[in-house]
């Protein structure tokens, strides 16, 4: 049976290990806390410490994935978790003859550009500010590895639980006064995508060492906030400021490998999250 490693097994990880366990993939977990995931085998353990991931050198996986999150939105926090974690996560892996793919869960924030153009994977990534210089750099560590490896670039996620742009939409009186372009993923859909990668890693298929993990439709912050006010009801009489910044991101290369969105657009996502919302609403007792 082929064995993954999952190192962060948070809001993203945990959903595309419980994915990978029921295709009867061996999934092991790590993770800050001890809390279960249906199928998956968790070993408690912490990146920045390099103490607590010695039970990983006999864990001799196929496929690697580091999908961690940094603590908090300081240099030394993305110094701690990207680069000196996986390279700490990559040392419990030299003796590691089975090793086959490494997949580092990136961020499109090492475009720091700001662009009209559509920007893949063949446009050079020139971070500006420490957060996507450090990505950057954790990503240099894989060019190291003697197995074949992966970058993903993920946009924004979105999704189950990550309602920042609804309650926003809710208050056009606290909608940024810059109207840039944005992009973005479901959680289900770059999860789904990892785990299409895994099994075509696992079938020995060649993948490219990086895909940016984004939705088929760039769009402004206010086209968002405004569609999704005008599903509210919510009276947005603000004017729309002239677009500004942001950069427009491709998923060419993403759907070159067959897989398929099940949100294509921010519309699909957002009125699937809008009906989750609504229906949870509905349960709650009366008056609360």
């Amino acid at each position: 049976m082929p064995k993954v490693l999952i190192v962060g097994c948070g809001d993203l990880g945990g959903k595309v290990a419980s994915q990978l366990a029921l295709l009867g993939i061996e999934t092991i977990g790590v993770r800050h806390s001890n809390i279960a995931i249906s199928g998956v085998a968790i070993i408690q353990a912490d990146v920045t410490q390099p103490a607590t991931l010695n039970i990983l050198n006999a864990v001799h996986p196929e496929v690697l994935i580091y999908c961690v999150a940094a603590n908090g939105q300081t240099d030394a926090q993305y110094k701690a978790h990207y680069v000196d974690g996986l390279r700490h996560i990559l040392a419990t892996q030299v003796d590691n003859s089975s090793l086959k793919h490494v997949f580092f869960v990136s961020s499109t924030r090492v475009y720091g550009q700001k662009s009209e153009a559509l920007l893949d994977e063949s446009i050079t990534a020139i971070p500006s500010d420490f957060g996507g210089e450090r990505l950057l750099e954790a990503e240099n560590l894989l060019k190291t590895l003697h197995c074949n490896t992966t970058v993903l670039r993920l946009s924004g996620i979105y999704g189950p639980g990550r309602l920042r742009m609804i309650n926003l939409a809710k208050s056009p009186k606290n909608w940024p006064m810059q109207n840039s372009w944005s992009n973005r993923i479901h959680r289900d859909d770059a999860a789904a995508f990892m785990v299409f990668l895994v099994t075509q890693a696992l079938a020995g298929k060649a993948l490219a060492p990086c895909y940016i993990v984004t939705d088929a439709k760039p769009t402004t912050q206010y086209e968002v906030l405004q569609w999704i006010a005008a599903k509210l009801n919510v009276k947005a009489q603000v004017a729309t400021p002239v677009i500004e910044g942001g950069k427009r991101l491709s998923n060419r290369a993403m759907l070159a490998t067959g897989f398929k969105l099940q949100y294509p657009d921010f519309k699909a996502g957002y009125q699937s999250l809008l009906n989750e919302v609504s229906m949870q609403e509905s349960l709650l007792p009366h008056g609360e």
